[in-house]
This record gives C-alpha cells, sequence and structure tokens, in this order.
C-alpha cells in the first residue's frame, strides 16, 4: 500500500498545528515540552514526504532521511536539556506551571 505524499503532508500540518496550540494554549511545562517534541516529528515527516516525493523511481535519495535523522538527534539533545531544566526549575519553584515562573532567580 502506497500512502500519496499529500495526505502525509496533511498529516504534518495537523501534527504541527496541534503542537503549536499546545505550545500556546497550555501553562504546563511538561506539556510545552511535548508540544515542541510534536512539532519537530511533523518536520521530520515532512522532511520524508519531501524526499519520497522528488526522487527518481530506481535512484535512492537519502536528503530527507538524513535531515529526519539530524532532526530526531537535535531533538533528543533538546529533551534531555529541557527536562533537566524542568527538574532544576521544580525544585526551585515547586511547581511546573509557566505562570509561576516569571522570574529566573530565588
Amino acid at each position: 500500500m502506497n500512502v500519496p505524499t499529500e495526505h502525509l503532508l496533511f498529516l504534518a500540518a495537523g501534527l504541527f498545528a496541534i503542537g503549536v496550540l499546545g505550545f500556546v494554549l497550555r501553562r504546563n511545562v511538561i506539556v510545552v515540552l511535548m508540544s515542541v517534541e510534536l512539532m519537530l516529528n511533523a518536520t521530520i515527516l515532512t522532511f520524508l514526504a519531501g524526499s519520497r516525493a522528488h526522487s527518481l523511481p530506481g535512484a535512492a535519495d537519502l536528503q530527507g532521511p538524513v535531515f529526519g535523522i539530524f532532526v530526531i538527534a537535535v531533538a533528543a539533545a533538546e529533551a534531555a536539556v529541557g527536562l533537566a531544566l524542568i527538574i532544576a526549575l521544580y525544585r526551585l519553584k515547586r511547581t511546573v506551571e509557566t505562570d509561576s515562573l516569571t522570574e529566573l532567580r530565588g
């Protein structure tokens, strides 16, 4: 079964929109971090769909999958740093709500 590229791009756009809404509307830092990860996954899907759409029938085009691997590596590093910051802020303020984190000094 071959999924059309347009369907993949619509799925990626929907995932990205859900991620943006979660980033803008939610007040929990952990949900904001998950929304950023969702947006990064949507970009990976877009890279892979574009790579599949623009590759020649017999040739192997690895540009999209290589970009996808780089985005996965950046997302993993971002998640590690983000969770470390969330743990540090929780130890300092005893909350993970963004409204209570208005200043960085204790």
